[in-house]
């Protein structure tokens, strides 16, 4: 049963990354009559979604009784407001990482941004040692470096891709890599940080979700109000929104919930291959479907160095022999 789940979250994993990343390309290239969907609107719905979907899971955690959902949600978030303001921290800093990669994607083709991502490895195991004193093999520092050369060979500029970049996309390269640097800054961080509040509390991961979803509405909100207000009071909040635009937010929304599931039933080596599979098949979607993205052969080899990056810092060499006790 163990192993049927396992696979099953990492399946699942790849489906909700790969579509994610190619609906919102799709979504912010598409040329359509009126206004396009504002991002930040987008944002803010997602976390509304994945709040009702943490707490349709812990309804279901307390044995479908209202009665103890309620009392789950008093005592955990309520009653306990200072845990619960810890989470505005990380919670902030998600919701600009989310703008960002709305950012990122209007900018740059599927595949680049796929590979160009998988630096939030990278940032991730930094902050890790830095805020958690976590100590990283030989295996882990050599798999940061590989991934720091197959980025620069991805970003590597040649002809083909700045002709392709001037034909079909309205955005700017450089704007699309300075936003997914960013958010791989901000992911980095706010994963460590989360990470750490998790393993100080003894309060589930739904109930932590639902805080980190109260607060990013909020700051989204306050987003929608800096940057789009004069836009939400002309056209209104669900401006642009189409059907393609609610399966990119209920994906977005699901991402969290997802790698939740893969941190609970699976392990460091199938989340590579997942992450792998998933740039493979935006890099072929984006090449034969969308039609935005031309490989070069350096692309290709900046690539396989990430993939195998990937895997190697999940690698965790078996101890020959039985370890003897401190």
């Amino acid at each position: 049963m163990s192993a049927n789940l396992k696979y099953l979250s990492l399946g699942i994993l790849v489906f909700q990354t790969t579509s994610l990343v190619l609906t919102m390309r799709y979504s912010r290239t598409l040329k359509e009559e009126g206004p396009r969907y504002l991002s930040s609107t987008a944002v803010v719905v997602a976390e509304l979604l994945k709040i009702m979907a943490c707490i349709l899971l812990v309804y279901k955690d307390s044995k479908c009784s209202l009665r103890a959902l309620n009392r789950i949600l008093h005592d955990e978030i309520l009653n306990k407001p200072m845990e619960t303001l810890k989470l505005a921290i990380p919670s902030g800093i998600y919701t600009l990482q989310n703008n960002l990669l709305y950012v990122a994607l209007s900018n740059l083709d599927a595949a680049t941004y796929q590979v160009t991502y998988q630096l939030k490895i990278l940032t991730t195991a930094l902050f890790s040692v830095s805020m958690l004193s976590k100590k990283l093999g030989v295996y882990q520092w050599l798999s940061l470096v590989i991934l720091m050369t197959g980025v620069a060979f991805v970003q590597w500029p040649s002809d083909s891709q700045e002709l392709n970049s001037k034909e079909l996309s309205a955005g700017s390269q450089f704007v699309g890599l300075m936003a997914v640097l960013t958010a791989c800054f901000s992911s980095g961080f706010a994963g460590v940080y989360f990470e750490k509040i998790l393993k100080e509390t003894k309060q589930s991961v739904w109930i932590r979700n639902i805080q980190l979803g109260f607060f990013g509405s909020i700051f989204g909100l306050m987003g929608v109000y800096v940057y789009d207000g004069e836009l939400v009071s002309k056209n209104g909040f669900f401006q642009g929104y189409n059907r393609l635009t609610w399966i990119v937010i209920v994906l977005q929304a699901l991402g969290g919930l997802v790698i939740a599931a893969v941190i609970k039933y699976a392990d460091n080596i199938l989340k590579g291959f997942a992450t792998s599979l998933s740039i493979i098949l935006s890099t072929l979607i984006s090449y034969f479907w969308l039609q935005d993205f031309v490989p070069t052969s350096v692309f290709f080899l900046g690539a396989i160095l990430v993939i195998t990056a990937t895997f190697l810092y999940g690698y965790d060499p078996k101890p020959a022999g039985n370890p003897t006790k401190a």
